[in-house]
C-alpha cells in the first residue's frame, strides 16, 4: 500500500471509531450516566475501561497512529462498541487488512431481510457459515431438518450427517451423498486451514465416523455438493431434491442452500 493509502486508511479507521463511540450512550452499555454530558456518545476512557486496553493506548488507536493491535483487542473494541458483524468486518479490514477469522463471530446472525426473504420461500432454505453450522433456516427447513430441535452445537450439516443416526437414517441414498457433502467442505476448509473450530470439527468426526475419516484423507474423486439429494421426508415418502446456493456475506463465508423438489 503506498502512503497515501496507508494515510487514508488510518483516517477512515479514526473516523469510523469516533463515529461509533458517538452512537451510543452509558445506558446502551450498562454504564451509569452523570448528568449532561458536553458531547454525546461514549468518552474515550470508558470505550478503552469496556474493551479491557490503556486509555492512552486506545486514544492513540483512535487517532490512527501507527501502532500494533491484535485481533483480541479488536474483537474487544467491537464487543465495547456494540458493532454488528458487518461493522466489526469493517473494523477488521481497516486496521488488519482483512476480516476477522470466522471463530470471531460466536453466535453468527444473518440480517433480516435475509431472514425474510427464506420465510417468504416455500420451499427449503437454510444459510450455513464456512464451517457448515446452520446459523439460519425458514420453516420448511425446520419441518425437513428439524433445526430448532437440535443444540446449538448439534446444528452442523456435516455433524448431522455423519453422526447423527436419526437424521442419518433419514437418507435414502447416504453413502453417495456423504461423500460428495464431504468433497464440498474440503475446498471449504482450505479456505480456512487454520480455524481452530473447522479442525475441532473435522478431529471429532474423525473418531466418531470411520467413513469421514477415510472420505476425508483419501484423495477427492467426488463431484462437491452443498445439499442433499433424497429425504425420506413423512414416514416411508421419499422426496428428491435439487440445491441452488447462493452467495449471503461474502466476508463471513455465509451461503443461502436452498432445496428444489423435484416432480
Amino acid at each position: 500500500m503506498t502512503e497515501l493509502g496507508a494515510q487514508r486508511t488510518k483516517h477512515e479507521l479514526a473516523e469510523f471509531l469516533r463515529q461509533q463511540r458517538n452512537r451510543l450512550t452509558p445506558a446502551d452499555v450498562g454504564l451509569p450516566s452523570h448528568g449532561t454530558r458536553r458531547t454525546p456518545g461514549l468518552r474515550r476512557e470508558e470505550v478503552a475501561a469496556l474493551a479491557g486496553v490503556g486509555l492512552t493506548w486506545y486514544t492513540w488507536f483512535e487517532q490512527g497512529r501507527d501502532i500494533q493491535v491484535s485481533e483480541k483487542v479488536l474483537l474487544g473494541i467491537a464487543k465495547a462498541l456494540k458493532l454488528d458483524d458487518a461493522q466489526c468486518s469493517y473494523l477488521f479490514m481497516l486496521a488488519h487488512k482483512r476480516p476477522p477469522p470466522p471463530e470471531a463471530h460466536q453466535l453468527l446472525t444473518v440480517s433480516p431481510l435475509t431472514q425474510k426473504l427464506m420465510d417468504e420461500l416455500a420451499r427449503p432454505a437454510y444459510v450455513i457459515n464456512l464451517g457448515w453450522d446452520v446459523i439460519a433456516w425458514n420453516a420448511a427447513a425446520d419441518k425437513l431438518f428439524t433445526f430448532s430441535e437440535r443444540s446449538h452445537q448439534e446444528r452442523n450439516l456435516l455433524r448431522m450427517v455423519f453422526s447423527a443416526p436419526d437424521f442419518r437414517n433419514r437418507i435414502v441414498n447416504w453413502q453417495d451423498d456423504a461423500p460428495k457433502l464431504l468433497a464440498q467442505f474440503k475446498y471449504d476448509r482450505a479456505i480456512a486451514v487454520e480455524d481452530n473450530q473447522m479442525q475441532s470439527l473435522v478431529s471429532e468426526l474423525t473418531l466418531l465416523s470411520a467413513d469421514f475419516k477415510r472420505w476425508y484423507n483419501s484423495p477427492d474423486n467426488q463431484p462437491p455438493r452443498r445439499g442433499l439429494m433424497t429425504l425420506i421426508t413423512n414416514k416411508t415418502k421419499q422426496t428428491t431434491y435439487q440445491h441452488e446456493t447462493l452467495l449471503v456475506d461474502e466476508h463471513r463465508h455465509l451461503r443461502m442452500v436452498v432445496y428444489f423438489a423435484e416432480d
